[in-house]
């Protein structure tokens, strides 16, 4: 019986989601792929703090167009290689052209867990001299999601 009323629970979340989808993740809502990736991010960061209450665009926001000052010298913030404008292409320090990182402009965005990985795990370092936590990787995609 309890596992039945786990089910159907279950159930009535999925349901409750397809109803109202930018519920869970305002901004970022109309791409499954998109979605499942921010749900997994969401529970490695409830994991690591149990008070987790959601990820903020305004909080992405800041992270993306702040300057830092731990990580490469010469790439002190995101907007470095992406612009302050997401919508626009961004250049890397190589001169190659970087598709616009505002999901309205280039709606594959933040889609295959590979690339997301891959290139947090690179520009993180690059910017901040370390990993990016869970809670920043999914506010930065809310942020640009919203784009």
């Amino acid at each position: 019986m309890r596992r039945h009323n786990v089910k159907r629970s279950i159930v009535a979340l999925l349901c409750l989601c397809s109803l109202a989808p930018g519920f869970l993740f305002p901004a970022a809502s109309a791409n499954p792929a998109r979605d499942a990736i921010l749900a997994a991010l969401a529970s490695q960061a409830k994991q690591a703090d149990p008070a987790f209450a959601g990820f903020s665009a305004d909080r992405g926001s800041t992270l993306w167009h702040s300057t830092h000052t731990e990580g490469k010298i010469d790439t002190p913030s995101c907007t470095t290689c992406h612009t302050k404008d997401a919508t626009a292409q961004g250049m890397t320090r190589a001169q190659k052209p970087i598709a616009p990182m505002a999901v309205s402009k280039t709606p594959d965005r933040f889609t295959d867990p590979e690339k997301i990985d891959k290139w947090f795990t690179r520009n993180c370092q690059s910017v901040l001299a370390r990993a990016c936590t869970p809670v920043e990787k999914g506010d930065v995609i809310t942020y640009l999601s919203g784009l």
